[in-house]
């Protein structure tokens, strides 16, 4: 996500297509003997802003898997500008957002200087902080969700030590989905939103809903044999990665980014339950999702897709109700 007009532009090649850039920070944390980084209470922290689909399943699955008291959380402010993420201060309030609980920094650029003071690449969140070595351990979220899934189970109660979003017999299908789902839903709508030209753009849109069709007849399928889940009638990390797009879909992505082929709450039902599923029944959804954050930040910040901050009041309400629209 950005800040500029011109920050846009440089995520678009010379053909306007939008291209990420890899994380950099990639150790782990580790339950093995001997780990640089081993699981321990009150030693790690994570850096995040509600606004951010990546952040956002990191945040779902500490509380999943019950590690709010052991994992601290830093909320930068939703408004992102030209020098990246910041966090709030008295002259610059934030509601929901908070100050920076490690070290009172400005802005979330000095931790990345200083884990590496020849830091070159983006300032992204999340960011997994590790308080006693004072480095960033990782900001890769489908590794930071994989990290929190199994290696602090030894300090979990049994209820949330039993929790696995990635259970073996389930992998080689979870992989398959994540495969597809992350080039073409979660990345696929900022590769639509930032292209900076025609072809790519409708490229990309084609492609996001083709596998939106598919997530709907997977669902529909699943629902038929009483199941609730995109692997069977397991909560796992397919569900999570995915929702984190699908919650922003209707309020953000078919207006801002373009998406706007459907919407999520008229034209697709067994998605449409699925995500109202997970938001009212299950707490670590509905508790880590901040909408103000997220419409805010993408229509004030993205200055070269909306110059003039508007903020569009719909659509109202941004998540359903359960019992509605069936």
């Amino acid at each position: 996500m950005s800040g500029t007009k011109v920050d846009i532009l440089k995520f678009a090649d010379k053909d306007g297509e939008y291209k990420r850039k890899p994380s950099v920070f990639r150790d782990f944390i580790s339950s093995k003997a001997g780990a640089k980084f081993p699981p321990e209470a009150g030693r790690y922290h994570l850096y995040v802003s509600y606004a951010c689909p990546w952040a956002h399943r990191t945040l779902i699955v500490r509380a999943l898997k019950g590690l709010t008291a052991l994992i601290g959380v830093s909320v930068v402010h939703w408004h992102m500008d030209d020098k990246g993420w910041r966090f709030p201060s008295n002259d610059d309030p934030c509601e929901g957002a908070t100050a920076d609980k490690i070290y009172g920094v400005k802005r979330l650029k000095e931790l990345y200087f200083k884990a590496d003071e020849n830091y070159n690449g983006r300032f992204t969140v999340p960011v997994l902080w590790d308080t006693k070595t004072e480095t960033i351990v990782n900001n890769e979220s489908s590794e930071i969700i994989r990290m929190l899934n199994t290696e602090f189970n030894s300090l979990l109660d049994e209820h949330h030590a039993k929790i696995d979003l990635y259970p073996s017999d389930l992998q080689q299908q979870i992989d398959d989905l994540n495969d597809w789902i992350y080039p073409n839903i979660n990345n696929g709508v900022y590769k639509a939103g930032f292209a900076t030209k025609q072809e790519p753009y409708e490229k990309e849109v084609k492609a996001l809903f083709e596998k939106l069709d598919k997530v709907e007849e997977i669902l529909g399928n699943r629902y038929h044999h009483g199941e609730h889940y995109l692997t069977g009638n397991i909560l796992t990390e397919a569900d999570v990665r995915l929702f984190t797009t699908i919650v922003r879909f209707d309020p953000v992505y078919v207006q801002h980014f373009k998406c706007n082929l459907k919407m999520i709450r008229y034209d697709y039902p067994h998605i449409h339950q699925w995500l109202r599923e997970l938001y009212w029944t299950i707490p670590s959804f509905k508790d880590t999702t901040n909408f103000s954050h997220i419409k805010f930040h993408y229509t004030k910040s993205h200055v070269g897709i909306n110059p003039h901050h508007i903020t569009p009041i719909g659509p109202v309400p941004n998540i359903v109700p359960l019992g509605k629209f069936k």
